[in-house]
């Protein structure tokens, strides 16, 4: 098998998507079957996909928990560092949502209000994202109606201070595997039947408080990222998961490239044999060498390749910093 430029890209492409592909959740916390409050639902002429139950482990679904703050009831209280959403109740407790953080979401800290709330929002570019990225955001310049294909998801909470759209929005998604992770793009995405869960609780001039850096560490402890790029506790053991699984990667990464140059050199080989045959054949046909008919060119295999990156899901409309109507 020869192997051309575009098939040694095309096996370093699927090894490095291998390498960081972080996949969904499937620990043993995991549910097996349908979990109770995330399923397939119709809601204002749209349907809602249930949630996966392997992306629903207790960490990652809707829990009422004793609440580590000093908020007043009934407000919300983000935290970005731990990927979490609080509704604060009576009696120290809190509803927990688990949330994806967005560039925008590192945007905010401190407190606003909810200044709006839309069901089935629209969602437009803003002149900023039209200037930097036409080729993505133009055909959109007048809005992208609401619905199960808007990156904004089922609700939006628009958070207001000093009476001024902040940009900092609450909201839905169209893509469940993004939850507990951080993103590059969007706001703060919750699944789809969360945010109509705390939405059908929350009323304009809810207060909103959007913790800092210390005061996640204070309330929460220190959090890291997984080898999925999920938020769990900066501990020993989840540090040690890390490094190994880092490790392996390297390993498997210079494993690779191995491979892809013994490849490279055998395929060289090959060809450099398949010449001298070529030469033989011609001088025992009394061909002259300048005449010779050369050896076919290799085979360009360029779709070997499938990328899943979709930009209408995973960078146009989960862009929050937009001019949401």
């Amino acid at each position: 098998m020869i192997l051309t430029a575009p098939r040694l890209f095309g096996i370093l492409a699927l090894t490095v998507l291998a390498a960081c592909g972080g996949g969904t959740p499937t620990t043993e916390d995991a549910p097996t079957g349908p979990v109770a409050g995330y399923g397939g639902m119709e809601d204002g002429g749209f349907y809602i996909e249930p949630v996966d139950p392997t992306l629903l482990t207790p960490a990652q679904r809707r829990t009422e928990v004793d609440f580590a703050g000093d908020e007043p009831v009934g407000s919300i209280v983000v935290d970005i560092y731990a990927r979490k959403l609080y509704h604060v109740q009576e009696g120290g407790r809190a509803m927990r949502y688990s949330i994806a953080v967005g560039r925008e979401g590192l945007s905010f800290t401190g407190t606003g209000v909810i200044g709006r709330k839309a069901e089935w929002p629209s969602w437009q570019p803003t002149a900023n994202m039209l200037r930097t990225r036409p080729d993505l955001y133009a055909k959109y310049a007048n809005g992208r109606p609401g619905g199960a294909d808007n990156p904004l998801g089922s609700r939006a909470l628009y958070l207001y201070r000093g009476g001024k759209d902040t940009y900092f929005r609450i909201h839905g998604t169209i893509q469940n595997e993004s939850i507990g992770r951080a993103t590059s793009a969007g706001c703060i995405r919750l699944f789809n039947q969360d945010v109509i869960h705390l939405y059908e609780q929350i009323e304009p001039g809810t207060q909103v408080k959007v913790r800092t850096l210390a005061e996640s560490i204070k309330a929460e402890g220190p959090y890291m990222d997984d080898v999925a790029g999920f938020a769990v506790p900066n501990t020993a053991e989840n540090a040690e998961a890390v490094a190994e699984a880092a490790a392996a990667k390297a390993l498997a990464e210079a494993q690779a490239a191995e491979d892809l140059a013994k490849a490279a050199e055998k395929a060289a080989k090959e060809r450099e044999r398949a010449d001298r045959k070529r030469l033989r054949e011609c001088r025992a046909q009394n061909i002259d060498e300048a005449l010779c008919p050369p050896l076919p060119e290799p085979e360009l295999i360029e779709e070997e390749v499938e990328f899943t990156f979709t930009p209408a899901i995973s960078e146009l409309g989960q862009n929050s910093g937009d001019t949401s109507r």
